[in-house]
């Protein structure tokens, strides 16, 4: 049975977990986000293509970065999922707007078989936080979804967990901005429990490259909207990456 749980937990078990930061010239956000990280996790940093040093400062960091040449939010996070090792994966934004330190919260529903998949239901701090065009496109996949799935989520945001191995056989196959919820889709198709929890959402440093106009974001509504009409996905081997392995660097 698929289900939604709004109520915030706070973490009661430990549990080790690979934190995914997709990366694109976000050495300004960098800092705080992996100083954000919880005790004991790795964090992945996956670039695509940064000119800022984003690879170097979060290498100088302590973080393991992986190098993904192929363009697109989804390349840069499946990047990251097929670099981690740890039992449990988590997704954040790279760019500061997502609290990594509540990552365990999600982790422990898991752990705990309250869940399959945890996201982060984005709650803005400040008005600014969350444009009305980046909202706006967010409520329509969100009644897409419903009708879809049947899953009454109020938020598709990029924060959330899952175990690794129930998220490398949903087999996912976007590279650009489909990628979060055809991840949900997928979850939703193979009976996973897909629940969410409110989190803080604060203004992101920098612009963002996606929901930052009208035109990034009805891109990437365009991209969701293609995973929503799609039929359900046959099981299948996972592809073979196009390009090779990503690079992974310590």
């Amino acid at each position: 049975m698929i289900g939604v749980n709004e109520d915030p937990t706070g973490s009661t078990v430990s549990a080790r977990a690979d934190l995914v930061l997709p990366c694109l010239d976000e050495a300004e956000a960098l800092p705080w986000v992996l100083g954000r990280l919880p005790e004991g996790w790795r964090a992945i940093v996956v670039d695509n293509g940064s000119t800022d040093g984003s690879a170097d400062l979060a290498r100088s960091l302590g973080a393991t970065v992986v190098h993904e040449s192929r363009r697109g939010f989804g390349a840069a996070c499946h990047a990251g999922l097929l670099a981690a090792t740890a039992p449990y994966v988590c997704f954040c934004d790279c760019d500061g707007s997502l609290d990594p330190a509540l990552l365990p919260g999600f982790v422990d529903r898991i752990a705990a078989g309250e869940s399959d998949l945890v996201l982060g239901r984005r709650r803005p701090q400040s008005r600014g936080a969350w444009p009305a065009h980046a909202r706006a496109g967010n409520l329509a996949l969100s009644r897409m979804l419903r009708s879809r799935t049947g899953l009454r989520l109020r938020d598709l945001g990029p924060m959330r967990a899952a175990r690794r191995e129930a998220l490398l056989d949903l087999h996912l196959t976007d590279r650009r901005s489909g990628y979060p919820l055809e991840m949900v889709v997928r979850a939703s198709d193979a009976g996973l429990r897909v629940t969410e929890t409110d989190v803080p959402y604060l203004a992101r440093t920098g612009r963002s490259k996606v929901t930052g106009t009208w035109r990034g974001t009805w891109q990437a509504v365009r991209d969701m909207r293609a995973v929503l009409q799609a039929p359900p996905a046959a099981p299948a081997p996972a592809p073979a990456p196009a390009s090779g392995p990503a690079e992974v660097t310590r």
